[in-house]
């Protein structure tokens, strides 16, 4: 059990219902500060429901959500999320859509655009800067994602499956990109993705959601990986494989109900 001093995220009992549906039931979850913490499970298990929970989108149905000792009332602005679709504004260029969140809050049109500039060149986007997203990539664009959110700076960074989308070459360079941007000042991550290996390749823990409805946590592995990583590198070793092994162990049976029903 984490120490109240050191959970940036601290969830207990917490329970989702929809109607006569139960999605979550009981769900008890800690994340240290500066801890990068994936959550997986199969399809339909409430794994963005609970994202939303502790994002403040929506409410539980019991249980408590803290963030960093705070009871959480309604969205927060420690945390930062970054949605599997892309939240871009179509009209604006680059450098805008990152700087808008900074211009929503009041600050200085021109003192934001300065610091938008910082994080494109930090996201390896000098020069598209005054692109519009239709204009951009697949992996560009959510460079440009990635950056609205991190200019915020945000303690707590929410991420529901961000590189789902992408093919596989594009996904691992993002993943190698969110790693390093990562590394600069070791925000706390909640990460939701359906890829077992994304989530080790990724992660200091892997928590395991069960199959819904009535989903909660039934597998909790540390990742005794070094840093830096290499997501593509990584998932060749021994290590890596064995940490697989032991939670596929678990994560299949789960997966195997959710399409049994």
């Amino acid at each position: 059990m984490i120490e109240d001093g050191n959970a940036a995220v601290r969830l207990r009992g917490i329970s989702a219902r929809f109607g006569s549906h139960t999605a979550l039931e009981g769900v008890d979850i800690d994340v240290c500060e500066g801890e990068f913490v994936a959550l997986v499970g199969p399809t339909g298990c409430g794994k963005s429901t609970l994202l939303n929970v502790v994002a403040g989108l929506a409410l539980p149905s019991s249980g408590d959500v803290h963030l960093l000792g705070e009871t959480m009332k309604g969205p927060d602005r420690r945390t930062g999320y970054l949605f599997q679709q892309d939240a871009l504004l179509p009209w604006k260029t680059a450098l805008d859509n990152v700087a808008a969140g900074l211009i929503f809050r009041g600050e200085d049109i021109k003192e934001a655009r300065l610091k938008a500039q910082v994080w494109i060149d930090k996201v390896h986007l000098k020069g598209f800067e005054n692109h519009y997203p239709h204009q951009l990539s697949g992996g560009m664009k959510k460079r440009v994602g990635l950056a609205q959110i991190l200019i915020l700076d945000p303690n707590i960074l929410l991420m529901d499956e961000p590189f789902s989308a992408l093919d596989i070459q594009t996904r691992n360079l993002m993943e190698n990109e969110l790693l390093r941007l990562w590394q600069e000042d070791r925000k706390t991550v909640l990460f939701v993705t359906h890829d077992l290996e994304e989530a080790i390749a990724l992660a200091d823990r892997v928590v395991v959601l069960s199959a819904g409805p009535r989903a909660s946590v039934i597998g909790d592995f540390e990742v005794p990986l070094a840093r830096p990583r290499d997501v593509m590198e990584i998932r060749l070793t021994e290590a890596f494989l064995e940490i697989y092994r032991r939670i596929w162990g678990i994560l299949r049976g789960e997966v195997m109900k959710s399409y049994a029903r």
